[in-house]
């Protein structure tokens, strides 16, 4: 009886402990202002043509396609675009 009053002490102790360790990630607001220089384009697309996704002006992750400046979400959505832009691009 006494062993599994010990057991159930210790295990309490270290979950708690285990508990306190998380951390704690405070993520930025999306439209908190930073401080970059990175100009703000404007985006022969409206949404990214892979996913569908609204452009932004800040938006990292660019291809040019015939004069144009195409807008991506992400890496593998302008990756893609790439690999056969006459497909994606806008007329």
């Amino acid at each position: 009886m006494k062993s599994k009053i010990l057991l159930t002490a210790f295990l309490s102790v270290s979950l708690l402990a285990c508990a306190q360790e998380t951390p704690k990630v405070k993520h930025k607001k999306k439209n908190t202002p930073t401080k970059t220089t990175t100009p703000k384009v404007k985006f022969a697309n409206a949404v990214d043509p892979i996913c569908n996704m609204p452009t932004e002006a800040d938006m990292k992750d660019t291809a040019v396609y015939k004069g144009k400046t195409y807008g991506f979400c992400s890496s593998m959505c302008r990756d893609e675009f790439k690999k056969n832009p006459e497909k994606y691009a806008q007329k």
